[in-house]
């Protein structure tokens, strides 16, 4: 991913909270033919390092064809929103804010007890917020391992990480303030988040 020095991130607190919260995000791989699969990420952490995980059908063409130690990247969006140069007090033009993550990696398959755990700590993830969760130990052990049948799990360990945060750093004060405003006054949610997001990288 090509990121301007201007909106190039090392913040590895940042990297965590867009995997975390973005984690439906696009699973690319190249071998034999280009393919992007929309998958379920999960961000295991240890000490030093972290590594991902995820999966996906066993019809899928990466479950095919993927093996220990191929590549792949890992496409995390964020936060993005439209950017009218409207809201400029001068002639430009418009633009897109956005926070994004790119993890490339080498692939690990999942034993079937790793596969196991990682669709327990999904279950989790996403259901603790349910009004009335179904966790895994209600689904039950064995309705979960007959549903792994159809599953592919992989772990993936970064190679390179790569963080971005476009969030109008290049403007003026004046137009800051005022792309803020307009944000802030949008009825679409992400508009709304790129501005806190803004509000908080500057004083405003």
């Amino acid at each position: 991913m090509y990121i301007p020095k201007i909106y190039k991130s090392e913040d590895r607190e940042l990297m965590k909270q867009i995997i975390s919260e973005n984690g439906f995000a696009m699973l690319i791989s190249a071998k034999e033919k280009l393919w992007a699969t929309h998958s379920m990420f999960v961000m295991n952490e240890n000490m030093e390092d972290f590594y991902l995980e995820t999966h996906v059908s066993r019809g899928n063409h990466q479950a095919k064809v993927l093996k220990d130690g191929d590549e792949v990247l890992c496409d995390f969006l964020g936060a993005n929103a439209y950017i009218s140069s409207s809201w400029y007090d001068h002639i430009n033009v418009s633009t897109w804010n956005y926070e994004a993550v790119q993890v490339r990696g080498t692939v690990r398959l999942m034993t079937d007890d790793e596969l196991y755990l990682h669709l327990h700590k999904l279950t989790y993830k996403y259901e603790k917020q349910q009004r009335c969760p179904m966790f895994a130990e209600e689904i039950g052990e064995e309705n979960i391992r007959n549903e792994m049948k159809g599953a592919f799990g992989m772990n993936i360990f970064p190679t390179e990480i790569h963080i971005a945060s476009k969030l109008s750093q290049n403007r003026k004060e004046t137009d800051f303030k005022n792309i803020i405003k307009e944000l802030q006054e949008s009825p679409e949610e992400n508009s709304r988040k790129v501005a806190e997001k803004m509000k908080n990288t500057k004083s405003v």
